[in-house]
């Protein structure tokens, strides 16, 4: 039973590829699906992207080992400020001021928008490298979760998984995870549902009732609204997970590729109902794992390991066809964000770094260099994640505190303010990547501690950022007329009644 679904699973991946190779013959085909992607595929893809084999195996158990039912807290930050309000305040406004500067990356966004070719540079390296520990950490998911259920040892997963990833995503492109989102997408929800079901009947809770006694007879902390380790750590994951999304580029794509402004409204809808479902059924079930075991589970080398808990809790107290169900889940929640990832790093190689050396190269050079570093992206991940380096929490928790807190201000203020200059911007995003790395490694790598350190690298630049731009020189009112697509007047830009730029 499991290696039928698992086989169909596969087929249905390669396939999708293959099918939508033959429409991905420019870089805008395969990078943004063309900019001609629906509110479905685009919510979706938006979904799937946030939500990988780490909120499922890393972030469920560890966190809700140590909250309780505080966890959700997290639920509701990822719903309300990681989907609805990221749609809400970031869509439309991203999708138009991209096109008005005809760019397609973040590096070419921060590029065009401060007139910073350097700023370009920087950027395409930030995401290069640390986006890696980030697609480690989900091979790393996954893995673990196929030598649970599989039998599969870790090693062979993780490779498997990798040129699985490699077949279908340098084949297809964008258009080809977006195809494939909506179906993960909906395997996801099915199989968060059956988690719930079997999880919360399972004898150890007795229903939710019982499951509130039983957890406060553990340690009442278990069930109060912060949780054992306070308010300020729990305050610091919400942060991270969800104010996060808004500076991660693997997010932000999914702006740029949606079709129109009428499928923004739609697409928001779908992605907020979509985050609420996904994370409370990870967050829940986490929340409960005390319930299952006395101690933590320990690994190979005997030593207690929280990324074993929700994989454990799966095969022990799923019935064999659910457990295969859960595995599809994950699955597919890892495949569309190891694809995304894999998308946005290699585009910040082939198109932000190569392109500015070598401008002249043709449309099919560089969508053969995208499919190169698809590739040597992949690899450079699957071979962090067979080191097996701390925990899975640390990985995604250093990735996403240093990618957001280099781009989330210079994002923000990029698309509603004029008056951030080209120095608030950089200054602002070397402020955010500072804080992330010296005080992760100061911290040395703590779990507990890189939550709160992420949340610092990307608060700490948004008061930077307008404070250096209002001593630092301004950017031409011409260019900032342009970007915020102000004066039209039948395809020209007017500045004080004069045309002085002709689109």
């Amino acid at each position: 039973m499991k290696g039928i679904l698992l086989t169909l699973f596969i087929g249905f991946l390669l396939f999708s590829g293959l099918y939508c190779m033959r429409r991905a013959k420019t870089l805008n085909d395969f990078f943004l699906g063309g900019r001609n992607v629906g509110p479905w595929l685009s919510a979706f893809a938006y979904g799937t992207t946030y939500f990988s084999a780490v909120i499922f195996i890393g972030y469920a158990g560890k966190v809700g080992w140590g909250f309780g039912l505080a966890s959700l807290w997290i639920v509701v930050g990822n719903t309300l400020l990681g989907s609805l309000l990221a749609w809400w305040v970031l869509a439309r406004r991203t999708r138009a001021m991209t096109i008005r500067l005809n760019t397609m990356t973040m590096p070419q966004f921060l590029a065009a928008r401060y007139q910073s070719p350097s700023l370009k540079i920087f950027a395409a390296l930030i995401i290069f490298i640390f986006l890696i520990p980030y697609s480690a950490s989900v091979y790393m998911g996954l893995s673990y979760l196929f030598e649970k259920v599989f039998n599969i040892p870790y090693t062979y997963a993780a490779i498997a998984m990798a040129l699985l990833t490699a077949m279908y995503l340098v084949t297809g492109g964008y258009r080809a995870v977006a195809v494939t989102d909506a179906v993960q997408g909906t395997i996801m929800i099915f199989g968060v549902l059956v988690l719930l079901y079997f999880v919360v009947g399972a004898p150890e809770v007795g229903g939710l009732t019982a499951a509130v006694t039983k957890l406060a007879a553990i340690d009442p902390r278990l069930v109060s609204p912060v949780g054992p380790p306070g308010w300020l750590p729990m305050a610091s994951l919400v942060m991270l997970t969800s104010l996060g999304a808004w500076g991660l580029p693997q997010m932000i794509q999914k702006f740029y590729a949606i079709k129109d402004e009428s499928s923004i409204r739609p697409a928001t809808i779908v992605a907020t109902l979509f985050a609420l479902v996904i994370t409370f059924g990870a967050y829940f079930t986490g929340g409960l794992s005390r319930l299952f075991f006395d101690k933590m589970p320990l690994d190979a080398a005997n030593m207690p390991n929280p990324d074993l808990l929700m994989p454990q809790i799966i095969m022990t107290h799923l019935p064999d066809w659910a457990a295969t169900m859960i595995l599809l889940l994950v699955l597919s929640a890892s495949m569309s964000t190891l694809a995304s990832l894999v998308l946005v790093s290699s585009s910040a190689v082939s198109i932000d770094l190569i392109q500015s050396i070598c401008p002249k190269l043709t449309e099919k050079q560089n969508v053969r260099l995208m499919r190169l570093f698809c590739a040597l992206f992949i690899a450079l991940s699957v071979t962090l994640a067979l080191a097996k380096p701390v925990i899975i929490l640390s990985l995604m928790a250093i990735s996403w505190g240093t990618v957001a807190g280099a781009f989330l201000a210079p994002y923000i203020y990029g698309l509603y303010w004029r008056g951030a200059t080209a120095k608030g911007a950089w200054i602002s995003a070397l402020a955010g990547l500072t804080i992330s790395v010296i005080f992760s490694f100061y911290f040395k790598l703590d779990a507990g501690k890189i939550p709160m350190v992420g949340s610092a690298a990307m608060l700490v630049p948004l008061a930077v950022l307008p404070v250096v731009s209002l001593v630092t020189e301004k950017l031409p009112e011409e260019h900032i007329i342009r970007a915020f697509g102000e004066g039209y007047d039948k395809g020209a830009i007017i500045v004080k009644n004069k045309k002085v730029e002709q689109l």
